[in-house]
């Protein structure tokens, strides 16, 4: 009897030692799937993290310093151009200078320039006794005002002349009077000539005696 109750204990012993060892490669195939899932991912973690490394290095390296070069160029072209032309316009200015200072010296001084030398005149009111000598230069904006005054020199002389005598020598010690002299024979000229080209009345010489 003992011998029959533990004969049927063999194969579920049997069936027990069978079980182990398919568990065992179930729980190894699962790690395995994980593994190629995440094999199949590594390309496409390594693009999303190399991309932005690629295009910093590309920008860096490669079109910076072609556009610094480019800028640069170009800069340096326009500085150029800036002293170019600054350049160009002093020589063409120098060139006028040039021509006119030539000019002047073949003309025999400045043109525009005229001289009255050693005038003396009686002062009014003296009775001969006081007597104004001067010397002055008249400018203007004609640069053929030498030319006028040589022309009609004896007419601008007698005028010349007319407005010096008719000054006292009250007159002369008034304050600004060489100005009130000047606006008076600049006035004369002008006035004698029909057009407006004295301007203006320089002394080199002006004794009262």
């Amino acid at each position: 009897m003992a011998a029959k109750a533990d004969a049927p204990a063999a194969p579920a012993a049997a069936h027990g030692t069978t079980n182990p060892p398919m568990a065992a490669a179930g729980a190894a195939a699962a790690p395995a799937k994980k593994g190629g899932a995440i094999k199949q991912w590594i390309p496409a973690l390594a693009a999303v993290i190399l991309a932005p490394a690629l295009s910093f290095a590309v920008a860096e390296y490669v079109l910076l310093p072609h556009m610094a070069k480019k800028l640069a160029s170009v800069k340096v072209g326009e500085t150029a151009e800036e002293h170019e032309a600054p350049a160009a316009e002093a020589k063409e200015e120098g060139k006028g200078h040039g021509e006119k200072g030539k000019e002047g010296k073949e003309g025999g001084g400045n043109p525009a320039t005229y001289e009255f030398q050693n005038l003396v005149v009686n002062l009014a009111g003296t009775m001969g006794t006081r007597y104004l000598k001067t010397t002055f230069i008249v400018t203007g904006t004609d640069a053929k005002i030498k030319e006028t005054f040589e022309a009609q020199k004896a007419k601008l002389t007698d005028i010349t002349l007319n407005v010096l005598s008719s000054l006292s020598l009250a007159d002369l010690e008034e304050p600004g009077a060489k100005n009130v002299l000047r606006e008076k024979l600049v006035l004369a000229y002008n006035q004698a000539l029909g057009k407006k080209i004295a301007e203006q009345v320089y002394f080199s010489d002006f004794v009262v005696q």
